[in-house]
């Protein structure tokens, strides 16, 4: 592929031009098509959306305005003109339907003080709802500036919606634009010249902005989301960047050894192309693992992830080698006095930035790899110990925005005084005949078993009938905060005892439970379910792969379990802090007791291929060495020093553009952005510095050991390039 495109420059760099503006014209052209609701969870939550879709049923966005006062009580006049305030200023925007007062739905807390008039905003969908609610939002606003002694607060699906759909169009904006800059800025100082260092930022915007289009083509048939798209930026980018720094690195390292500028781009494609080929495939295999999960949008992330790292990928092998071959030496344009001087004074052999201090980590691990071993073993064991702990859950709106935030102030004054009332459980409810006299008993008696389930459920119970669909949806507020034991436990008795022995009774009928603590449950249910089925598949295919890259069952033992080192540090470092709040306040946030649910299983499948990215890169070149004919200790020294500005580079770029992600406002994505850059930060340094040469170091000649009975596997070394000859030569690789 790289003799190909250094022949056919040209064909190459307009041929991927063409393909990025084709992907990206015709992807916005067809539009994404988003995961619904009945495909994004799994379980009963998933059947009661499919009922209701079939039924035609949208659920309306639910609003509610609380109305509270720490004087007055719903009895006082005063305090009810203020509700009927609220009611008419709402009403008179013409965006809200279903308006219902307190006094009539007996929505009035167990003190009196506090009052919540329901209604929901108009639109097809939950996109026009949100579009729509602005105007109720100040409308209530209003409301509130006239009466400060009261408070007047709106809280809803549409307002939260809002927030979240502007939260994160802020957020991907301020990502997109401070991680494109801050790799620029780490690849300037890796290389020293302005176009070496544009040169991977631009390939791999480019191969991000194509990938975008492919996606959107592909969710005709394999739906997409906004975590896929954010996703898709984040990992995009980080190995993007890092595919081409491979090669660029490479190329530059043989042309500044003597090489000649079509040997250098040879033997660049024939080593690091190989390393990228090889990565790639192997993240691809990681993904390809959240499809066992039957989550769409585990599947959308996983799509999108894979159609971004084989778009990099072939960028990388195509149109880097053509422009490389273009450029020649002009590629070192743009120097930057101070920092290519600073570059060009380290050793050489070290790989550029970070040589000094890699030396200085690597002689005391290669002259005692026992010690070293033991020492970053336990280290990395002691930051994975309080992954032990780890609770998961889906993250109830509170615990996803910052602290502070007025919206969730709202939601736990109303939480406070209507404990469930928020988020109530929805008990959908297909019948035969739902106008039936046996089907009205039962939801009567629905109603009386919920309120009668000694605190677990209560009220107001409200109950939608849909006579010509033969549905029925009953909402039931259940006490805890969403997403503890007490919630867990009232939906437990919800399912199994109230609806069980009511309205499921009636032949012919379905009741599924949905709502945000049954969706968090049965997310979680399914999540622990494919948990070992993933990891099982990753693992092993991971493994098959490093054992027919370099046919050796020691370095494909050895990359599984350094692999999975890195990942159980990095859960820990979770745990620590988003659960137990350890360090929390380093990223802008608290303790919330809990992990994202879909966080630990999304890293294990990202990190594993990305940590894979090192893994391959530096045990080729130990491996080029160790075949060139120096002993394991000698290729083990080389391989790591030759590697190491590289790594640092890579690494650094990495963090950065993760660490992005670690400081945007939803919970989620900063626990996946620290996770992956912790994850990477260790793999990079504790691993690759001192864990990987340790054990090569001890392991020795057994390294290269394939038993014979695996001599079929299929042999992904196509060869090393022609060794560099001279007595000076090797002497360099052994200092």
């Amino acid at each position: 592929m790289g003799a190909w495109s250094a022949r056919h420059r040209k064909t190459a760099v307009f041929g991927w031009l063409l393909f990025v503006v084709l992907a990206a014209y015709l992807g916005g052209v067809h539009g994404s098509n988003k995961v619904t609701d009945s495909e994004s969870m799994p379980g009963e939550v998933a059947r009661a959306a499919k009922i209701l879709d079939e039924a035609g049923i949208k659920s309306p966005a639910a609003e509610t305005v609380l109305v509270q006062s720490s004087t007055l009580t719903a009895d006082d006049q005063a305090f009810r003109a203020v509700v009927d305030q609220v009611a008419a200023a709402v009403g008179a925007t013409g965006r809200t339907a279903d308006l219902r007062s307190p006094y009539d739905t007996q929505a009035i807390s167990a003190d009196r003080h506090s009052a919540l008039l329901q209604f929901t905003i108009t639109g097809e969908d939950r996109e026009k709802a949100v579009a729509n609610v602005p105007a109720v939002v100040d409308a209530v606003a209003g409301v509130q500036a006239a009466h400060k002694d009261l408070v007047v607060e709106e809280f809803g699906e549409a307002s939260a919606g809002k927030w979240f759909q502007d939260q994160f169009q802020d957020d991907f904006a301020r990502a997109e634009w401070t991680a494109v800059p801050l790799a620029l800025g780490i690849l300037l100082i890796a290389f020293g010249a302005l176009v070496a260092a544009v040169l991977p930022v631009v390939l791999a915007v480019t191969a991000f902005v194509a990938a975008g289009g492919l996606v959107a083509l592909s969710s005709t048939f394999l739906h997409t989301s906004d975590d896929a798209s954010s996703v898709m930026l984040l990992v995009g980018l980080a190995v993007g960047v890092d595919y081409c720094l491979f090669y660029l690195r490479r190329e530059r390292e043989e042309r500044a050894a003597g090489r000649s500028a079509a040997d250098a781009l040879q033997i660049a494609a024939a080593t690091s192309g190989r390393a990228v080929l090889v990565s790639g495939i192997t993240v691809v295999v990681a993904m390809a693992g959240m499809f066992l999960t039957g989550i769409a949008d585990f599947q959308a992330m996983s799509a999108a992830t894979i159609i971004v790292v084989v778009t990099a990928v072939l960028g990388s092998l195509t149109v880097l080698p053509a422009l490389l071959s273009m450029l020649g030496d002009r590629v070192e344009k743009g120097r930057v006095p101070f920092l290519h001087r600073l570059r060009s004074a380290q050793p050489a052999g070290t790989g550029g930035t970070g040589g000094r201090v890699w030396n200085a980590l690597l002689t005391p691990v290669l002259a005692r790899p026992v010690t070293a071993a033991v020492l970053a073993g336990g280290v990395l064991l002691a930051l994975a110990a309080p992954l032990l702990t780890m609770h998961t859950a889906n993250l109830t709106f509170q615990q996803q925005l910052p602290a502070g935030n007025a919206l969730v102030a709202t939601s736990q004054r109303i939480e406070a005084a209507f404990p469930g009332s928020p988020a109530p459980a929805t008990v959908v409810v297909k019948a035969r005949d739902i106008d039936s006299p046996e089907m009205k008993a039962a939801l009567e008696q629905l109603q009386a078993k919920a309120l009668a389930s000694g605190g677990k459920m209560h009220g107001p119970i409200t109950v939608d009938v849909h006579a010509e669909q033969n549905v029925a949806t009953v909402d039931v507020p259940l006490s805890g905060s969403g997403n503890d034991a007490t919630s867990t436990a009232a939906l437990k008795a919800l399912r199994e005892d109230v609806v069980a022995s009511t309205v499921l009774k009636v032949p012919g009928t379905e009741a599924p439970v949905t709502g945000s603590t049954a969706g968090s449950h049965d997310f979680n249910q399914q999540m622990s379910n494919s948990m070992i089925p993933v990891f099982g598949f990753v693992v092993a295919f991971a493994f098959v792969l490093m054992l027919m890259s370099f046919r050796s069952l020691g370095i494909a033992l050895t990359a599984v379990v350094l692999n999975l080192l890195s990942v159980g540090a990095a859960y820990g470092v979770l745990s620590l802090v988003f659960q137990h709040g350890y360090g929390a306040a380093l990223f802008g946030t608290a303790g919330v007791g809990a992990v994202e649910s879909w966080v630990p299983l999304f890293l294990f499948v990202i990190l594993f291929g990305l940590s894979m990215d090192y893994h391959v890169f530096v045990v080729s070149r130990i491996k080029e060495a160790h075949d060139r004919g120096l002993a394991t200790r000698e290729a083990v020294s080389y391989g790591i020093r030759s590697t190491a500005g590289v790594v640092t580079s890579a690494a650094v770029i990495m963090v950065g553009v993760f660490g992005v992600f670690g400081t945007l406002s939803m919970q989620s994505m900063k626990q996946m952005g620290v996770g992956l850059a912790v994850a990477v930060l260790l793999d990079a340094t504790v691993i690759r510095a001192v864990l990987l040469p340790a054990t090569m170091t001890l392991l020795g000649e057994r390294n290269w050991y394939l038993p014979s009975w695996l001599s079929w596997l299929p042999n992904l070394d196509h060869g090393t390039p022609e060794p560099r000859h001279g007595a000076e030569e090797r002497e360099r690789v052994l200092v």
